[in-house]
């Protein structure tokens, strides 16, 4: 049997370390907090505990490690142990980067090692069962998919809900489509943290018209995880926060006849599937995959491809946040925009196209024209104009008096003075 240290023994590694105890595999547990190291001696008996990575690969023999400490600190300990030549389990998501986890996917195939990710979706029997019922056609041509994972969870500070829960359901689409998206956007909602978004809504198009969405969300009143996958022939809904019923399939859909839409309709039909823990599944797994140097089902490769569709989304996200003007301009709401954390000030005029980004203040008076772009911390000052298509990089201060004419650059952290007589040598 395979030695598995296992790093973190946090709110998700406690379930690893239960099941890896079950599975007479775990050897060793890293964390850094000595009153955890003290509860895990009466918790596990027998087992090692260190507190830092390079302890452990110096005191102790073991092939295989899973990862569970927050995902900033996944690309280096990952690193640390893949160079150490160890087989890896990481948590989702794999990195922060999908360079980073490129790099990950490089030094693994350089030495040989499994590397592994946690995407625990993929080893739920009811997601296997959907993909069986897409293979044999039970659904007919795949036509739309839509994933809600909801709930009053814990907030992050550290991460928004996009890249804390969205990773199971972007690495489910995957697996079901078996294509990746052409297209990606997202919009979502900023409420306790400036920066973070505590609601997303993401949406893909894949080929063959293929469309999904997902919904995700920390400010919920009651528990959600809902998947419903639609087909030309039949739908089917998982739904895991129920307690029995889960997966259904409804024999439901649109025909046409003689150019009409008439709705077809059917008795729901309950579908079996097996009952086996999902995390267990995915560490048998991993232990099977470092047995035989057999590559995973969530290997690198599909994580890379989940990292990707992330950061598009996270692109569009904060691209795609619109703030109207506060001075009743009609006209010309939501044509522009503007970050979450930028304040308009009463009476501006923000022209077609402009966007402003983290931190910066538009005053009072001011107006800025078509096409323009604000960096990050920009403040421009009461009254001041600028023209179309102006460019104003980070840490810019433009003050009253100042007039900037169309397709004017100004460069990072640039000041403006009316200082003629500069004494610098006095």
């Amino acid at each position: 049997m395979k030695r598995i240290a296992l790093i973190g023994f946090g709110q998700w590694g406690k379930h690893h370390a239960r099941i890896l105890h079950e599975m007479n595999t775990l050897t060793a547990i890293v964390d850094s907090s000595p009153i955890v190291r003290t509860r895990l001696g009466s918790v596990f008996p027998g087992i090692k505990c260190y507190s830092s990575l390079p302890e452990l690969l110096e005191k102790c023999e073991f092939e295989g490690a899973v990862i569970a400490t927050p995902a900033e600190n996944h690309y280096e300990t990952a690193t640390i142990l893949l160079q150490a030549k160890k087989d890896i389990l990481v948590e989702k998501p794999l990195a922060l980067f999908s360079k980073q986890a490129q790099e990950l996917e490089r030094i693994a195939s350089h030495n040989q090692c499994v590397l592994m990710v946690g995407h625990l979706l993929l080893y739920h029997p009811a997601i296997h069962k959907i993909k069986e019922l897409i293979k044999n056609n039970a659904l007919g041509k795949l036509q739309y998919i839509y994933s809600n994972r909801l709930n009053l969870g814990v907030v992050r500070k550290e991460e928004n809900i996009l890249w804390s829960f969205a990773p199971h359901d972007i690495s489910v689409l995957q697996y079901l489509v078996e294509s990746d998206p052409v297209e990606v956007d997202a919009k979502g909602a900023i409420i306790f943290q400036p920066g973070i978004h505590d609601v997303t809504i993401t949406t893909l198009r894949y080929p063959q018209n293929v469309y999904a969405h997902i919904h995700v969300s920390w400010v919920h009143p009651f528990k959600e995880h809902r998947l419903v996958v639609i087909g030309d022939k039949s739908m089917i809904v998982f739904e895991d926060s129920k307690k029995e019923h889960k997966l259904l399939l409804y024999p439901k859909g649109i025909d046409w006849l003689n150019g009409e839409p008439i709705k077809r309709e059917g008795e729901f039909q309950v579908i079996e599937y097996a009952e086996d823990e999902p995390l267990k599944l995915e560490l048998r797994h991993f232990l099977e995959c470092m047995e035989t140097r057999s590559k995973p089902l969530t290997d690198g490769q599909q994580a890379i491809k989940v990292l990707r569709i992330l950061e598009l989304a996270q692109e569009r996200l904060q691209l795609g946040t619109t703030s109207p003007l506060q001075s009743g301009n009609k006209e010309e709401l939501n044509s522009f925009f503007v970050h979450p954390t930028a304040v308009i000030d009463e009476g501006c005029e923000v022209g077609e196209g402009t966007k402003v980004w983290h931190f910066s203040h538009i005053q009072k008076g001011t107006r800025i024209g078509k096409h323009c772009t604000l960096g990050q911390n920009v403040n421009i000052g009461n009254n001041v104009r600028v023209g179309n298509n102006v460019k104003i990089q980070n840490n810019v201060s433009v003050y009253e008096g100042v007039t900037l004419e169309d397709y004017v650059f100004c460069g990072p952290s640039m000041v403006f003075t009316n200082v003629v007589d500069p004494r610098s040598e006095f």
